[in-house]
C-alpha cells in the first residue's frame, strides 16, 4: 500500500506500523485485537510520529499491548466512579456548581489510558430522549452554574446539534460558564470550526475549551493556527495532560509542552497522575517521582506555566493536588 492509500482514520495496527516503516519484530507485546476498545488513530496525529521509531512519545499513547490484558491490584473499569456521580442518564454531578454532560461516546483518538474506555455508553450514553432528562435535570438545579461538555468528544457533534444543544443551555439562567473538554483540536485539527469559536464568544455564557495534549510534538503548526484563532475569538484555552511512563515522564518533555502550549496561546492546566482504569497500569508514574518532576518544572518555568498536578479520587469535594 502506498502511503498516499492510507485512511484518514488507522483502525488496523499493519496499516499503522506500514505507514510508520515500522516492522513488528521492532516492537514487542502488540496486541493487533484489543477487546472492546480497538485502535482509532487519525492520520493527522499518525502524521507528527517519527517514522521507524518504535518509542515515538505520540505512538505509544496509542499502540495496544497485551500488557493491557493483565489484571492489577487496583485497576478497576471506573476508577473515579463516574456511575455513582450519575444524576440523569449521561449527566454526571461530582463537584458544587458543575455538572458533566456527555454528549457523545466517540472520540477521534483511541489513547490507550483512557479513564472510560470501559464506560458501558451503550447504557449511559447520550440519545435524545436522555439528553432531554439530563437538560431537565441541569434546570432544575439552581446550584448548578457551569456545565461541562464530555464524551466521547463534544467536538464530534456535527455543527447543527452543537449549536442547538448550546441554546438550550443559554437558556437555563442559572448557568454562567459553559467548557468544553475536548482531544479534537490536537488530534484532527481541521476540524475545529471558527464558526463555533465565535458562537461561543458571542455567548452569553462564558466559554471555555479545554485542550488535551501530553507531548509538545502533538502541538504542529495546523494544530497551532487553530488554536490561535480561538484564542483571537476569545475563547480561553487551557490543557490538561496525563502523566505517562514513556510518554512524557521527564521534566524536559514537561517543559517543551508547556512552552509550546504556551506558544499556541495555551495555558498549562492541569497535570493528572494516571486513573487507574482496567488496562493502563503500564503507563503508571509514582507519586514520588511525579512529584520530582514538577520541581523541577517549577525551578525552570514561570509559575503561569507549570500546570497543576492533581488526582481525581471517587468521591472527593474537587481534584486532589499532589504538588
Amino acid at each position: 500500500m502506498n502511503r498516499t492509500d492510507h485512511p484518514h482514520t488507522f483502525t488496523q495496527l499493519n496499516d499503522l506500523l506500514d505507514f510508520l516503516d515500522l516492522d513488528r519484530a521492532q516492537l514487542t507485546d502488540l496486541d493487533p485485537a484489543p477487546p472492546g476498545f480497538g485502535l482509532r488513530v487519525p492520520r493527522a496525529f499518525a502524521e507528527r510520529m517519527q517514522r521507524g521509531d518504535p518509542a515515538d512519545p505520540l505512538l505509544r499513547q496509542v499502540l495496544p499491548l497485551t500488557l493491557e490484558r493483565q489484571t492489577v491490584d487496583g485497576y478497576i473499569t471506573d476508577p473515579v466512579a463516574d456511575a455513582a456521580a450519575e444524576r440523569a442518564p449521561g449527566l454526571l454531578v461530582k463537584y458544587a456548581g458543575r455538572a458533566l454532560l456527555l454528549v457523545t461516546g466517540a472520540c477521534a483518538l483511541h489513547c490507550r489510558y483512557c479513564f472510560r474506555r470501559h464506560f458501558p455508553y451503550q447504557d449511559f450514553g447520550p440519545s435524545p430522549a436522555r439528553l432531554e432528562r439530563a437538560l431537565t435535570e441541569i434546570a432544575r438545579d439552581s446550584q448548578l452554574t457551569e456545565v461541562v461538555l464530555s464524551g466521547g468528544d463534544p467536538l464530534l457533534l456535527d455543527a447543527a446539534r452543537l449549536n442547538d444543544l448550546i441554546e438550550r443551555l443559554e437558556q437555563i439562567p442559572t448557568l454562567t460558564r459553559l467548557r468544553l473538554h475536548s482531544r479534537v483540536p490536537v488530534a484532527i485539527p481541521s476540524r475545529l470550526s471558527p464558526h463555533l469559536a465565535e458562537r461561543l464568544s458571542a455567548s452569553r455564557l462564558q466559554s471555555t475549551l479545554v485542550i488535551h495534549a501530553n507531548h509538545a510534538h502533538e502541538l504542529d503548526a495546523s494544530v497551532c493556527r487553530v488554536l490561535h484563532d480561538w484564542q483571537a475569538a476569545g475563547v480561553m484555552l487551557l490543557n490538561q495532560s496525563v502523566l505517562l511512563r514513556g510518554v512524557n515522564d521527564c521534566a524536559d518533555s514537561l517543559i517543551a509542552l508547556s512552552e509550546r502550549l504556551f506558544t499556541c496561546g495555551v495555558l498549562p492546566y492541569y497535570l493528572h497522575a494516571l486513573d487507574p482504569v482496567a488496562g493502563s497500569a503500564h503507563f503508571q508514574v509514582s507519586d514520588a517521582t511525579a512529584k520530582l518532576l514538577l520541581e523541577t518544572v517549577r525551578a525552570r518555568l514561570p509559575g503561569y506555566l507549570v500546570p497543576r498536578l492533581v488526582r481525581e479520587l471517587p468521591g472527593d469535594y474537587a481534584k486532589r493536588p499532589l504538588d
